[in-house]
């Protein structure tokens, strides 16, 4: 039964569909970069509040920047932008239809569109998920890269720009113009103090243009960080066909473990919707909870991806499976990440690697470990070199970091050891390619990217055990480097 308003009444009894009124909601958010997690997290504790009677005048408007982002709202628009998640539950899957979302913005050049939907006064939040790496970040100096040519873009062309950036800046200026007021900025992404980067990226593109405008704007908007956390697999084949098993004819449903968590700062300017009430938490420590969730279980989702691709391991959880790969993980993560990961509240670093170990376990949750290793540039930067230089200032073991970066590198050469080659998945694969071929038989030349590694490349400890396990890993393989760190060899 294809997926429609019109058909929600007669799809099997076992689906939870929505039992709101969706013709009766009405927007309050526009979130742009509707893939996958969006769906399946934020979308998904705004519909528990309408299946409760709440929070009808927040329905989420979708966008996109990019010519694919029309690609998806085409499809959805056609299913009247429903979406079926189907939680993979090694117990048992089950299926909900999410009807939280009620429009999406046509994507044209120049955002016109999308910056008339944000300056609309209904309008109180603007969420995004754009990837860790597609805020403008100097990925050495954590500032912000004016000179990308995207921003130099957006400040010539302030009212026609092609970033997300640009178009909430244009749509802010009109909101101050028409005295509408602001509207709060709301980062979903894996990123340490999401909220504090989107700020600094909003406010310095709005600088470059409008000065008085980035007063205003850092003045009058709020950035509440936050941390997001439930696995969401890639849609494929294999998905579809799952929906089709509940009768449901979905062109982009949507899969997820059954887990998620929602930490956020309570600083909304125009208000919000009670997401507390649907499972999220509000706290004044957000950074505690994303640094136990980034460093753990992002970081070790690099820790694993690398030696997956290389070894021809398709899925995480084959990854998990395997002899040396998921004790690799174990080891790494409990011995060198968990010592500089503070608790939370419920829940110690320790049984945070215990609990990221059952969920990476998880057989049924067809994760990709292409799409976990994809722009390791962004991921490597972000989740695990703090985490080295953490352990560098006390003394603490690296080895198996260092390995985790050597298995990066080795990767980026391009083939696997079973000859096959590995597709570009970076954004900037080209010049990784070409360090990692260097690399090879001089290991500095990959840590001689400087825009990566900085003055990492300096630190001798460190330097040496990743050339030490990168000639490992050429000579003998990475099932003997893995082996070797498990025994307890430094390199």
């Amino acid at each position: 039964m294809k997926l429609s308003n019109t058909t929600l009444p007669n799809l099997p009894e076992a689906v939870v569909r929505p039992t709101y009124d969706r013709s009766a909601l009405t927007p309050g958010i526009v979130h742009i970069g509707l893939g996958n997690f969006h769906r399946g997290h934020q979308a998904w504790y705004l519909h528990r509040l309408m299946q409760r009677g709440q929070a009808l005048d927040w329905g989420i408007i979708g966008a996109g920047v990019r010519p694919n982002d029309e690609v998806q709202r085409k499809r959805l628009a056609e299913q009247d932008y429903l979406t079926t998640l189907i939680e993979l539950d090694p117990a048992g899957c089950s299926a909900e239809v999410v009807g939280s979302m009620i429009d999406y913005v046509p994507v044209e050049e120049g955002n016109g569109p999308l910056i008339a939907q944000m300056a609309d006064p209904a309008i109180r939040i603007v969420s995004l998920t754009v990837t860790e790496g597609g805020y403008y970040i100097d990925p050495v100096t954590k500032g912000f890269d004016a000179t990308h040519p995207d921003i130099l873009y957006d400040a010539g062309n302030p009212e026609a720009p092609r970033t997300a950036f640009g178009a909430i800046v244009a749509a802010l200026r009109l909101r101050r113009d028409n005295g509408v007021g602001p509207f709060t900025g709301q980062s979903c992404d894996n990123l340490q103090g999401n909220g504090a980067i989107l700020r600094q990226t909003v406010v310095s593109l709005a600088r470059l243009s409008d000065p008085d405008l980035a007063e205003w704007i850092d003045a009058h908007c709020t950035f509440p960080n936050a941390m997001v956390d439930c696995i969401v697999p890639a849609t494929g084949p294999k998905e579809l066909a799952l929906a089709l098993n509940f009768g449901i004819e979905d062109a982009a449903p949507v899969t997820h473990e059954n887990f998620r968590q929602w930490v956020m700062e309570d600083d909304f300017c125009a208000g919000r919707p009670d997401w507390d009430k649907a499972g999220a938490t509000f706290s004044d420590d957000v950074h505690a909870f994303e640094a136990m969730k980034i460093r753990i279980l992002n970081g070790g989702h690099q820790v694993i991806s690398d030696a997956g691709e290389i070894l021809s391991v398709d899925f995480i959880s084959g990854c998990m499976a395997h002899p040396l790969i998921g004790p690799f993980f174990r080891k790494v993560a409990r011995e060198e990440i968990a010592p500089h990961v503070v608790p939370v509240p419920g829940m110690t670093p320790e049984a945070y690697v215990d609990l990221i170990d059952r969920r990476f376990s998880n057989p049924e949750i067809i994760d990709t470990v292409r799409r976990v290793a994809f722009d390791g540039s962004s991921r490597h930067t972000g989740f695990l070199l703090p985490v080295i230089h953490d352990a560098l200032k006390v003394g603490g073991p690296i080895g198996g970091l260092a390995l985790t970066e050597a298995l990066w590198a080795r990767m980026c050469e391009g083939t696997r050891e079973d000859g096959t080659a590995i597709q570009p998945n970076d954004p900037i694969w080209d010049r990784l390619t070409t360090a990692a071929q260097a690399a090879r038989t001089t290991p500095q030349a990959w840590l001689d990217q400087r825009d990566l590694y900085g003055d990492l490349a300096n630190n001798a400890e460190f330097a040496n055990s990743f050339a030490r396990w990168l000639r490992l890993i050429w000579s003998d393989g990475v099932e003997a480097a893995l082996q070797s760190y498990l025994h307890g060899n430094a390199a």
